[in-house]
């Protein structure tokens, strides 16, 4: 059921970097996981630098929960925000307020996700849990309930509602 989980997931995010590239008009820079940048040698993380206003921002998919639920959420540069369901439609959208988008471009920043393990479940199992992939900055980490780095707490609080 797991693997059913995963491969749903992979198939959402594909089909939501599909559908950001389709749109007329500006090319999205490709961001892919495997081309990391080399850490930097200071010691405070750096912010990356800020995507347009039509770029994406963040994305986050949740998978799991009792009903085996999925949805993503896709916040671009100027805070606007797309919610996903499981089969990859149009389940929601608004846009962030200023003081919201600060916050979840500081959280983001302070996250540091070129630091961060790619994979995080070391904690205890919260059967029927969540189950988090988020990409931001040409990096992506996966997390579940019982083992999100505190870090990324604060990033996943600070993004929209993944459901309606």
């Amino acid at each position: 059921m797991r693997g059913l989980r995963v491969v749903g997931a992979a198939l959402v995010s594909v089909v939501v970097l599909c559908a950001c590239g389709a749109g007329g008009g500006s090319e999205e820079a490709s961001a892919s996981p495997t081309a990391s940048a080399t850490p930097s040698a200071s010691a405070s993380p750096s912010p990356s630098p800020s995507p347009s206003p039509a770029e994406s921002l963040v994305r986050m998919t949740r998978t799991g929960g009792f009903a085996g639920r999925t949805s993503s959420v896709l916040v671009k540069g100027d805070g606007s925000w797309t919610r996903l369901d499981g089969d990859a439609k149009p389940a929601g959208s608004g846009k962030l307020t200023p003081e919201e988008l600060e916050r979840l471009r500081s959280a983001l920043a302070a996250a540091d996700f070129a630091h961060l393990p790619r994979v995080s479940k070391s904690g205890t199992p919260v059967y029927d849990g969540f189950e988090y992939t988020i990409v931001h900055g040409g990096f992506e980490v996966v997390t579940a309930d019982g083992s999100v780095p505190p870090a990324l707490q604060d990033v996943l609080s600070a993004l929209p509602p993944s459901e309606g």
